[in-house]
């Protein structure tokens, strides 16, 4: 039995192969957003580019990047009415201005988390309108610009303030609770919710109608992103298609951003992170949670002297 389902799993992942190298779905232009450590040393020498390190604060100042301004996670976000929601306007011009980076600036993201915190600087700076081509992601954070040989230290980097002038928050990259609910209530057949949580966490409860694809299948076990190529077959795998309109989530939509960029720089561009999350829809009692029944494990067999 085993050896037949991996055999489905092998035909079924050929035959996805075989539709993206014929005439298969319409992805959009793929693999600009995610670099690797050669890339990524070539583009901090240059200049207008600047480094950051997305690193809590105390951990930055212990090992980073030389050259790495700080930007950590509690600089971008605000806590109410629910944790890690995308700050405001006024917030993220005073951030990044504060850090030296102006709305020239190429900006190239690293993190020590699994790619999480670098895509939410990457997802924020993209919705308040920073040109998307000007955003890079180091795949693998930290450890990628090491062994591409970048020195690392602890000396604060501290940077001339410049201006930097937002844009208006691009609501259409962010689902509101009224779209999860709408989408939960009246499913749209070309519309899908990615719960990009742990196993463990969506069998404890999720979102009705909700895809689990834990947001550490878009890494390899490094902690580099998978390439484009293998997101689309992996994401294919699932049913989800380039022209489909995707929100994801996960408790407060950290894990959900590291999925939007592995989506995005694999050429899926109608992607919405729920930012509220799990927090806010799991407080509301009104609303509905879908528990997946647990698979049954087999009863192991006692053998003589256990």
């Amino acid at each position: 039995m085993k050896v037949l389902r991996n055999l489905v799993k092998v035909l079924s992942a050929v035959s996805v192969v075989l539709l993206l190298s014929a005439c298969g779905p319409d992805f959009a232009e793929s693999g600009n957003s995610i670099i690797d450590g050669p890339e990524a040393v070539s583009l901090i020498e240059q200049d207008g580019v600047v480094l950051v390190d997305t690193q809590a604060a105390n951990f930055y100042q212990m090992e980073h990047a030389d050259g790495a301004v700080n930007i950590s996670r509690a600089d971008i976000v605000v806590s109410e009415p629910y944790p890690n929601l995308v700050g405001t306007k006024t917030q993220i011009e005073e951030v990044l201005g504060g850090k030296g980076i102006s709305n020239d600036s190429t900006v190239v993201i690293y993190d020590t988390n699994k790619n999480m915190d670098s895509a939410r600087l990457w997802w924020t700076m993209k919705a308040y309108g920073h040109p998307v081509d000007k955003i890079k992601v180091v795949s693998g954070g930290l450890s990628t610009l090491k062994r591409a040989g970048v020195a690392v230290g602890n000396d604060k980097v501290a940077p001339s303030a410049v201006a930097y002038t937002a844009k208006e928050f691009d609501s259409s990259m962010m689902a509101t609770l009224e779209d999860v609910k709408a989408q939960v209530n009246d499913p749209s057949e070309d519309t899908c919710i990615i719960d990009t949580r742990t196993l463990e966490e969506y069998r404890e409860g999720t979102i009705p109608g909700s895809v689990h694809i834990n947001f550490v299948n878009n890494n390899f076990k490094d902690d580099t992103y998978k390439p484009a190529d293998q997101i689309q077959i992996l994401y294919l795998e699932n049913e989800i298609k380039p022209e489909d309109t995707v929100i994801m989530f996960c408790k407060t939509s950290i894990r959900g951003a590291q999925t939007h960029m592995a989506l995005y720089n694999a050429g899926y561009r109608n992607l919405k992170l729920y930012d509220a999350a799990w927090v806010e829809w799991s407080s509301k009692p009104s609303l509905p949670v879908y528990t997946p029944e647990q698979p049954t494990m087999p009863v192991p067999t006692q053998q003589d002297g256990s």
